[in-house]
């Protein structure tokens, strides 16, 4: 058995006594690596990401548009102009020496998605369109969990639309869920329904709380900052106590909702999609860091909120690996054991993503 299988869930392996003494001594403190080869193998450790996106080339303007990780140099708003062409503006001039830049094309992002979840031994929930999702993942089955994503006014999607899905094997995941965009609140009644058939049919919900683009309320009018609350999770998990939910972006920057969220309902989870490459380093650690410090580090899950940029990924994932206060257990938990198990795959399905 490789040394990978000792990493494919939260709890150690127990080897057969002949096992050589790198095993042993492995097993000894039960050390966890993190995504990095271990030695003898020819793969990555793989990776979750909670949180990926089918999404058209132009789907954030006309391509091909560049960011800065940390996303680096974006001026304020000058109003005599619109925010939108300003915003444009820094994408199709990033100031930085060494910007990500998308894809001109649907196929090329595409490719170069799939082609980087193969490099990195990552497999991700798919958020889009039902089509689109069911498209990529033809292209790559192995790689894609299928998600939904979900607007309330923007996309015509019923509870009814989710359940034959569901059935088809064509929605695994209710993600991304978007309707902060929209103004709406987890716990507004029109989206009652939504997270009632998500507990009957036991679909985790991914919910965007937190983080949008810069200056989202000129970008989409409804948009309010207050919504970055996770309390308002609060109701749907009264209501729903079944209900798997993650966080998306963790509910940044109101660190302490989501903390007295975490504390109250041991169900629910976070994903730190968008926010681990798009704040400045030093932000990002210091709310992983609060989470993790709090005694929420086995609830943390790695998301990339690749939308149209691939190149965000592995960036992504090399600020897990580096954070300097978690531990190599901890990182392997965030990489995917969190995921794992809030997923609840099973055993066969985490020993094909040792073994690829």
């Amino acid at each position: 058995m490789p040394l990978s299988r000792l990493l494919i869930a939260p709890r150690c392996y127990t080897p057969p006594m002949r096992r050589g003494p790198l095993v042993a001594i492995l097993l000894a403190a039960c050390i966890v690596p993190s995504h990095a080869i271990l030695k003898g193998q020819t793969r990555p450790l793989p990776v979750l990401d909670m949180h990926l996106h089918a999404m058209a080339a132009d789907a954030q303007g006309p391509p091909p548009l560049g960011i800065c990780l940390g996303l680096v140099g974006i001026p304020a708003w000058d109003q005599r102009g619109v925010w939108a062409e300003q915003f444009l503006a820094w994408m199709k001039k990033p100031p930085c020496a060494d910007p990500v830049w998308s894809p001109t094309s649907d196929a090329a992002l595409q490719e170069e998605t799939i082609s980087t979840l193969n490099r990195l031994n990552i497999i991700g929930v798919l958020s889009g369109s039902a089509e689109r999702v069911a498209r990529w993942r033809q292209a790559a089955t192995d790689r894609f969990i299928p998600g939904l994503g979900f607007q309330i006014g923007r996309d015509a999607v019923t509870p009814a639309d989710i359940t034959a899905l569901h059935g088809k094997g064509q929605l695994a995941v209710l993600a991304e869920v978007t309707n902060q965009y929209a103004g709406i609140a987890a716990d507004a009644a029109r989206f009652e329904p939504y997270l009632a058939v998500a507990e009957a049919l036991d679909i985790p919900v991914g919910i965007h709380i937190g983080t949008g683009p810069p200056g989202a309320a000129h970008l989409f009018p409804a948009y309010r900052a207050r919504l970055h609350s996770a309390l308002q999770l609060e109701e749907p998990l009264v209501k729903h106590p079944k209900l798997r939910v993650y966080v998306m972006h963790a509910g940044w920057p109101l660190i302490d909702d989501l903390l007295a969220l975490l504390w109250t309902y041991r169900q629910v989870y976070v994903d730190v999609g968008a926010i681990v490459w798009a704040l400045p380093e030093p932000e990002f650690y210091r709310n992983l860091q609060r989470i993790v410090e709090a005694g929420f580090g086995n609830r943390v899950m790695f998301g990339s909120d690749q939308m149209i940029w691939p190149g965000v990924i592995e960036p992504s994932i090399r600020r897990i690996e580096r954070a300097p206060f978690l531990s190599d257990a901890q990182k392997r938990d965030i990489l995917y054991n969190n995921a794992a198990r809030f997923l609840r795959l099973s055993q066969a399905e985490m020993d094909r993503h040792h073994d690829r």
